[in-house]
């Protein structure tokens, strides 16, 4: 006779198992170490179901959009391939050894990268898998009835009784239709039960919205996360420096710099047109703390939606752009461009038109290069600052004394030789490399450097290499052209996920049940319970309200009514109501 077990956990007796039984459901396992149970092998299939719970869940979601936003840094520490290549270049000659790693890994080209775009879509993947079973679900929720009042109603976390006198002349349906019509005032789904028996009740539950904004959410996340693609795939961006008289049309050969999304095409490009007919700023001239500081910006443009169009006058203001066919135009920079002209040594011009120089502090005193490479016999580069104002210091040497261009003036050194512009290396029109330049016109020279306003424009080069002469001072802007075709989408998606969380957050989700019953001496009995489906602090004060309102609704006028609402009984003090 096989011994029979007794669990000692539960006192369960458990069943006899035979030897050949127990070898068999053993066979094919190990034994497994410390005593524990002998799992069953999840096999291929159960291992990818594994995964798709893992990587549906909303943690795992989570997780993979922190790390998303994780993934994003290096793209702002270190230069990008597609906005800056000449960075990228310069990053990996200043470092031989880690550059090629980094750029092997990606790090230059972050957002096209595959560990980016693998975490991009896992995201995409975990959420669709994460908001779809949850929407059927919900779905389904909605469609069924309020579950049926429980047999305790005393039992709820929140619980009182209400007694309507004899003298109303109500009976228990007629209290429970009643108490249904303050349960769906107050935004209830009510689902009446035993109208014909002794006890009838209403059982209600709200809040479904809760589910919804959540579900709402996550599915604009998912929104979010399309627009976000859609732009980069077929969005871009460009910049471009107009000086004052001087025409843009939207063509790649135009832009001085230009950021292409992924599948980006030729004819993405809107064809407008821009001029700059003239440039406004207006300085600070009354405060005397920040005097000279400017504080607008004015553009006035000549546009045209398409080569055959009407030109049109736009104003450009910061923060204020202009729309042009699917871009915006934005206004990013200012500063000076001295009009010079450079003639070589034998007498002909090299260089004539403004040159765009950067302002290096709030006087707008600007640094300025300019390359000539068609000076003959040798190429002639110029290299020194713009000075909107010039005033003399105590040193002698010159600086801004206004932004405005009161008293312009060029302070500039000379340099000849090889600029190097034929090698095929990319080199800044703000940078000039003079180590392997021979100087012409310098401070510490013979010639001296060059000063250049309105009493001397012109002045010659040593050794009959040619002239330079100062013209004049235009203004420039420099605007910046974003096309996203994913604006809208990610601007109602975004607002669409901000209600969405705020409905999550903010609708409580409850249940409430209000049974009645008739006593022996005409008396209608009633009680009522809430029960929260989650955590709400609020469910207390629901309560109180809850029975104020069912007072005011069953009790007859001028009668007076038993144990409501207000003196209730909640948590431990339970009263005997008689149902």
């Amino acid at each position: 006779m096989t011994p029979q077990k007794t669990d000692p956990a539960t006192g369960d007796t458990a069943a006899p198992v035979s030897g050949a039984t127990a070898a068999g459901a053993g066979a094919g396992r190990k034994p497994p170490r410390g005593g524990g149970p002998a799992l069953p092998r999840l096999g291929v299939v159960g291992t990818l179901r594994w995964a798709w719970r893992q990587l549906t869940s909303m943690r795992v979601a989570l997780m993979l959009l922190l790390l998303l936003a994780v993934a994003a840094v290096p793209g702002s520490i270190f230069p990008q391939r597609p906005s800056n290549p000449t960075a990228v270049t310069t990053y990996l000659q200043n470092n031989p050894v880690t550059g090629p790693w980094l750029d092997r890994f990606q790090f230059f080209d972050v957002y096209a990268s595959v560990w980016f775009s693998a975490i991009y879509i896992l995201l995409f993947i975990s959420l669709i898998g994460c908001v779809v079973p949850r929407t059927i679900a919900h779905v389904k929720a909605l469609r069924q009835p309020p579950p049926r009042t429980p047999r305790r109603l005393s039992r709820m976390p929140q619980y009182g009784t209400l007694v309507v006198p004899a003298e109303s002349g109500v009976d228990a349906a007629e209290v429970t239709r009643r108490a249904q019509a303050v349960l769906k005032r107050r935004g209830y789904r009510v689902r009446l039960q035993d109208l014909e028996g002794d006890r009838p009740s209403a059982a209600a539950e709200r809040g479904y919205l809760r589910e919804t904004g959540n579900l709402i959410f996550h599915t604009a996340l998912i929104g979010v996360l399309v627009s976000v693609a859609v732009g980069g795939l077929f969005g871009y961006r460009g910049q471009r420096t107009l000086v004052e008289g001087d025409s843009f049309v939207n063509t790649l050969v135009g832009y001085d710099s230009f950021n292409p999304g992924t599948n980006f095409a030729d004819d993405h490009l809107d064809p407008f047109s821009i001029q700059l007919d003239k440039f406004d700023v207006t300085f600070d001239r009354e405060s005397t703390s920040h005097y000279g500081q400017p504080i607008d910006f004015t553009a006035h443009l000549t546009t045209r939606q398409t080569p055959t169009s009407a030109p049109e006058k736009q104003t450009l203001k910061v923060n204020s752009p202009v729309a042009l066919g699917g871009s915006n135009v934005y206004l990013v920079g200012n500063g000076y461009a001295p009009v010079v002209t450079v003639r070589d040594g034998q007498g002909k011009v090299a260089w004539s038109g403004p040159v765009v120089s950067n302002p290096t502090d709030a006087m707008y005193t600007s640094a300025f290069v300019l390359k000539v490479p068609d000076a003959k016999p040798q190429q002639l580069s110029f290299v020194g600052f713009f000075l909107p104002t010039a005033v003399a210091g105590a040193d002698k040497v010159a600086f801004s004394g206004d932004p405005d261009p009161l008293l312009p003036q060029l302070n500039l050194n000379s340099f000849k030789g090889d600029l190097g512009l034929n090698n095929g290396v990319p080199t800044s029109v703000f940078a000039l490399d003079t180590s392997k330049l021979t100087p012409v016109n310098a401070r510490n020279l013979p010639a001296g450097g060059i000063v250049l306003d309105g009493s001397r424009r012109t002045q010659k080069l040593p050794n009959n290499l040619g002239s330079i002469t100062f013209e004049g001072v235009k203004r420039y802007i420099a605007i910046d052209v974003r096309h996203d075709p994913a604006t809208t989408g990610a601007l109602v998606f975004s607002t669409a996920a901000l209600l969405g969380l705020i409905g999550s957050l903010f609708v409580p989700r409850r249940r409430a049940w209000v049974r009645a019953g008739k006593a022996a001496d005409g008396r209608v009995m009633v009680e009522y319970g809430l029960l929260a489906r989650g955590e709400d602090h609020r469910l207390e004060r629901a309560r109180e309200s809850l029975g104020r309102d069912l007072d005011a609704a069953l009790v007859a006028d001028g009668a007076q009514s038993g144990k409501n609402d207000a003196g209730g009984t909640t948590g431990d003090d339970r009263r005997t109501t008689g149902l």
